[in-house]
């Protein structure tokens, strides 16, 4: 019998980029994702294969981070860059030599090298990183997740045809670049809101009755998705499943059965939950973060990431050149940070992968003493959900891709069972059914990332620009009309862009604050242009110069969703 199970959830996503701007916010956050996160998964990928080693990673890729992968702009400049890189690399080992310091100059040689690697990989696959993947999906290796299309932040969308069209577009999306169509889903910033009624953050009006975020993926197929642990906590016990002979029946319960009825695992981040509104049998299943396991790889203050040996994020050789140095030590100056020796990490990763296993198989084993019951004398097959943003692996931290290739080597060594999500979910599907609380993973666990004082303005204008356009589609003659459908799609593609959890993440957090402003209103301003072209054509109005530029300069910028439908915001 094994102990349980291990699930890594690593959720990839960036806003689209492309032809909005370059360096520091723009394309190089792509290009360097690519160079340090992807192709490095990939590598992780086939190292498993070589060594006969399971790496059963399920892996969010969302859409708009698919359309700019598999854009030829990205795939062009992706080698540009890298080409630019090994230049640079070039360069330093000429300066650090001339200077007589040798192991820097060793380091610099050892970046030319490794850049001019990637280079090959990326050659190797086509240039292709979404058919890479996918084709690893199709083996079983490894599971692919969608997500909503832009990343827009469930919760607080206005109307639930705007989250209906969220949903639908990704998954369009994600089938289309992937050739597969995903089981589950990355819910944006684990961010869940029940069904029910709901009055709109800005704006006044009365409570409107809205949709559970779980009833708008389950309507699309999506069978699961991830939440934060808190949520299970405060989760309120609706029914249990039972199943027999090819049947799932449903049994209700009171909400007070969670608190006495402990040995069925009820509330615990380590089982998984059918998830409903309304008290009904629950619609798809939710599986939640562990903390404990996200503190140890997450956490700035006992994060494995915050290893002296690692390589130093924060500090490059020049504005936006190269590293050469590592963590040196907890609360070390940048200024004084010392040189990275790379033949000195393995050891780390090795210690980190066997402390996480052990860590696993600690949670798990007291997940079992805790749920023994005459019915299951052993206790209860629990997981361990490990979700992650893809881009701390390689990007924030250097050695993660190798310390994910020592934990799957670890976990292979241990009685622990490492498997995908619909794997897990095939062998232990969901018995108990919760309905929950609103919530997300960012900083409270509330909405208070994404909707604050500093934020209240985006949303107002947000709100506007989805009734206009529900209000557009509802009235003009689109169907039978080709330029008044092709303006509403272009207004539609900027709807769903400016809809981005991102613009008001990387305010909020003041991480690129200038970028994020631009980035909305630049969206804003175009879907109003759109919607204003399809009104004067549905009136019959000539075309102007000056219109059908900015609906050329909307094509050249943000070309995403190249099939969007207009009745996704329509059909019920």
């Amino acid at each position: 019998m094994s102990t349980g199970s291990f699930c890594l959830v690593l959720h990839g996503h960036l806003p689209w980029a492309l032809h909005h701007g370059h360096w520091p916010h723009g394309e190089v956050w792509l290009f360097e994702a690519a160079a340090e996160t992807y192709l490095p998964l990939l590598t992780v990928i086939e190292a498993g294969i070589r060594d006969q080693v399971p790496t059963p990673i399920t892996l969010g890729l969302t859409p708009i981070l698919l359309e700019q992968l598999a854009n030829a702009t990205f795939q062009a400049g992706f080698v540009r860059w890298l080409g630019e890189q090994q230049a640079r690399a070039v360069a330093d080992e000429a300066e650090f030599a001339g200077r007589n310091d040798g192991h820097l100059a060793w380091l610099a040689a050892y970046w030319r090298e490794s850049l001019a690697a990637t280079l090959a990989q990326f050659e190797r696959i086509g240039r292709d990183i979404p058919k890479a993947f996918a084709a690893h999906a199709r083996t079983g290796r490894i599971e692919l997740l969608t997500s909503n299309a832009t990343h827009g932040f469930m919760p607080l969308l206005r109307r639930d045809a705007s989250a209906r069209a969220q949903v639908r577009a990704g998954v369009a999306t994600s089938e289309r670049i992937l050739g597969l169509r995903p089981a589950g889903a990355w819910l944006p910033e684990c961010a869940y809101r029940p069904g029910g009624p709901w009055t709109p953050v800005v704006l006044g009006g009365g409570p409107e009755p809205r949709a559970g975020v779980e009833e708008v993926f389950a309507q699309e197929g999506v069978q699961f998705f991830f939440l934060d642990a808190h949520l299970a906590r405060d989760a309120r016990s609706e029914g249990l499943l039972r199943r027999a002979d090819g049947r799932v029946t449903f049994k209700k319960t009171d909400w007070e059965q969670a608190t006495w009825d402990t040995a069925r695992g009820w509330r615990s981040p380590m089982e998984p939950h059918a998830i409903t509104s309304w008290g009904s049998p629950g619609v798809l299943t939710g599986l939640f973060r562990h903390p404990e396991v996200s503190e140890q790889v997450w956490s700035g203050e006992v994060g494995y990431p915050g290893e002296s040996r690692y390589l130093e994020f924060h500090k490059r050789h020049g504005n936006d050149g190269l590293r050469y140095w590592k963590v040196t030590g907890p609360r070390v100056d940048l200024g004084d940070k010392q040189p990275w020796h790379p033949g000195d990490t393995a050891a780390a990763t090795r210690e980190h992968a066997r402390h996480l296993t052990a860590l696993a198989a600690s949670l798990l084993a007291r997940h079992r003493e805790q749920t023994r019951s005459p019915t299951h004398p052993g206790g209860r097959h629990g997981v361990v959900v490990a979700p992650f943003d893809a881009e701390l692996f390689g990007h924030w931290w250097h050695e993660g891709p190798e310390f994910l290739s020592e934990l799957f080597r670890c976990l292979a060594a241990s009685d622990i069972e490492a498997q995908t999500v619909s794997e897990f979910l095939a062998a232990h599907p969901a018995d108990k059914v919760v309905g929950l609380p609103a919530g997300s993973w960012g900083a409270g666990g509330d909405f208070r990332v994404w909707f604050n004082d500093e934020l209240k303005w985006t949303w107002e204008a947000s709100y506007r620009a989805e009734d206009r356009f529900l209000g557009d589609v509802d009235r003009l003659p689109w169907r039978d009309n080709e330029p008044v459908h092709a303006a509403l799609q272009a207004a539609a593609r900027e709807l769903l862009l400016l809809q981005a959890s991102d613009w008001g993440f990387v305010i909020h957090t003041k991480g690129a604050v200038d970028y994020g402003y631009r980035r909305f209103c630049e969206h804003l301003a175009r879907f109003d242009r759109a919607c204003t072209i399809a009104e004067a054509r549905a009136r019959g109005e000539p075309d102007t110069v000056i219109g059908l530029h900015e609906l050329a300069d909307m094509a050249l910028h943000d070309p995403v969703f190249p099939d969007l439908r207009l009745e996704w915001w329509v059909d019920a």
